[in-house]
């Protein structure tokens, strides 16, 4: 089996001009850059579009006493066009602003969203989202819970959101994945490592 590769680092690419070309509630740059091609030379100049979106934090609620997760469901704009529904099963998530490291945006959301908080957060991987085209990076984490008294309604009325809480046993959880309710990358994601690494955690949390 042959190794990896030495990767390229930012030291192969130059950006040669960076302007803004919306801002809005998100922002979208217009740069020009170059880069070093496989054979040693350098491709462009050439321009992309970038989507400035930033970094997030998903983390998935899990109470390993019950064996249940605990997820989101709200409306997305951008699946207004999914044909099972446009109010998609997610992750508490949330993006990170300035001063705060994961770990204090995993505390906020978990309480603005879910209304509860963890009592121990395992972290799972992070990940870019779509880097053709946009910035965002997330870190995902599995938060553990006592979902004894979790449900309801949350979110920030000033953020326009309204958050549905919704208790899966593990059982419901792997049928809604296999099936293609829960269709977003990080609830994928995490529900898989959730199955992968299931009876480790049960072994070592309910000893």
């Amino acid at each position: 089996m042959g190794a990896l590769p030495t990767p390229f680092t930012q030291q192969d690419v130059e950006l040669v001009d960076r302007q803004v070309a919306f801002r809005g509630f998100f922002t979208i740059e217009k740069l020009t850059l170059r880069h070093r091609r496989f054979n040693g030379e350098w491709l462009g100049p050439f321009q992309r579009e970038l989507f400035r979106r930033g970094e997030a934090v998903g983390v998935l609620l899990f109470d390993p006493q019950r064996q249940q997760v605990v997820l989101t469901e709200q409306f997305r704009v951008g699946a207004l066009r999914d044909q099972r529904s446009p109010w998609l099963l997610e992750l508490v998530a949330g993006m990170v602003e300035e001063g705060e490291d994961y770990a204090d945006v995993a505390q906020r959301e978990t309480l603005e969203e879910a209304g509860s908080e963890f009592y121990q957060l395992i972290p799972i991987c992070d990940y870019w989202v779509s880097p053709g085209g946009c910035d965002e990076k997330v870190m995902l984490y599995c938060g553990l819970v006592d979902s004894s008294n979790m449900g309801g309604v949350h979110g920030l009325d000033e953020e326009h959101e309204d958050i549905r809480l919704v208790t899966l046993t593990l059982d419901q959880a792997w049928q809604a994945l296999d099936d293609g309710s829960m269709n977003n990358a990080a609830t994928i994601i995490a529900m898989q490592w959730l199955r992968l690494n299931q009876e480790r955690l049960l072994s070592e949390l309910t000893r």
